[in-house]
């Protein structure tokens, strides 16, 4: 269902459940305390109430009806719009899934728009009912809960890829095909992970900027703090991740590089040996042929040929045949051919 949870918030305690919108604003009207609203995948008109109700600015609703947004934080007078794009890492796939997350956090209200399954708030939702004393703090503890969940849960995303970059490393010397292709993936879930990280040091600049002005609680900012200790950390890793893939993908190229040039060493050094068989061949075919010419000559039947009664003619045909074998066999062997 489009409402996962609606319910009024007391002094840090649940006063009340409700499973429409319209019961939930009479309550936070003629009751006070803060309403903490959870929508999945909401329909335009859940969107425009919550909108009316709370005076959202029309901007930050179409974002949060579109998605497809990089994390951002963007102030509307005393209404916050955040923009978180949480991540979790699939073992049975081994590939990083993104979600994203809308948070709108007013006075009295806080309102989570998710377009995925990620993350699960509830959770977060439970862990704030625990400790009344962070949620008797308002929206704003909600607020802090979420970027902690979201940025807690990029550590086991990031743990997944250092063990897939640590599997493409123990690969590249094997000659698996398949290399370059998971270099790419892993790269680009890298880069992923940099869109979703690198700008939530914005996100806490800018709320750091407005505590003085909205009151912001002392033990709440450094618990944010904390959090933005942890996007650092994890950027830093991000950051390495994506060095180590480009470092990955050249070892790769030039591997390949040098097997290709094994391969063209390989076939240069057949192609000389051809050659040189064939040098053998075709001398030996020369050296024999002028023989076999002058044999062939005197071996027709004419019956006028003057050199068949010379007495010297049968050793001059010899000669002839010695002399220009010998000759060729000369020459080749000059010329290195045999």
């Amino acid at each position: 269902m489009p409402i996962v949870d609606s319910a009024i918030y007391r002094k840090g305690v649940r006063e009340s459940h409700h499973v429409t919108l319209d019961r939930t604003f009479e309550d936070l009207h003629e009751h006070g305390g803060f309403a903490w609203i959870g929508l999945y995948r909401p329909t335009a008109a859940e969107l425009a109430a919550v909108a009316e109700e709370f005076e959202l600015h029309h901007l930050a609703i179409q974002d949060a009806r579109t998605g497809h947004q990089r994390p951002k934080l963007e102030r509307y007078g005393d209404t916050l719009f955040a923009v978180l794009r949480p991540a979790r890492y699939l073992d049975e796939t081994e590939q990083v899934e993104f979600g994203e997350v809308h948070l709108f956090i007013g006075p009295n209200f806080a309102v989570s728009v998710r377009h995925a399954e990620n993350p699960d708030l509830s959770q977060v939702r439970r862990r704030l009912e625990a400790d009344p004393a962070l949620l008797a703090l308002g929206p704003q503890a909600v607020l802090y809960a979420v970027l902690d969940e979201v940025v807690d849960g990029y550590e086991p995303v990031v743990a997944g890829m250092e063990n897939d970059i640590d599997e493409i490393e123990d690969e590249l010397f094997s000659s698996d095909a398949n290399v370059a292709r998971r270099i790419y993936e892993v790269a680009r879930e890298a880069m992923a992970l940099q869109r979703a990280t690198h700008p939530l040091v914005r996100v806490f600049r800018s709320l750091e900027a407005g505590y003085d002005k909205y009151g912001v609680d002392i033990e709440l900012r450094r618990d944010m703090r904390d959090v933005l200790d942890h996007v650092l950390r994890t950027i830093e890793r991000a950051d390495t991740f994506r060095a180590l893939l480009e470092n990955a993908l050249t070892v790769h190229s030039t591997l390949v590089t040098q097997a290709q040039n094994e391969e063209m060493r390989q076939l240069s050094h057949a192609s000389i040996e051809q050659g040189d068989q064939v040098k053998k061949i075709s001398s030996w075919a020369a050296i024999l042929f002028t023989p076999g010419l002058v044999g062939t000559i005197y071996g027709m039947n004419f019956t006028h040929m003057p050199e068949l009664s010379w007495t010297l003619g049968y050793p001059m045909a010899l000669g002839m045949m010695l002399a220009s074998a010998g000759v060729l066999y000369w020459v080749f062997k000059r010329s290195n051919w045999l």
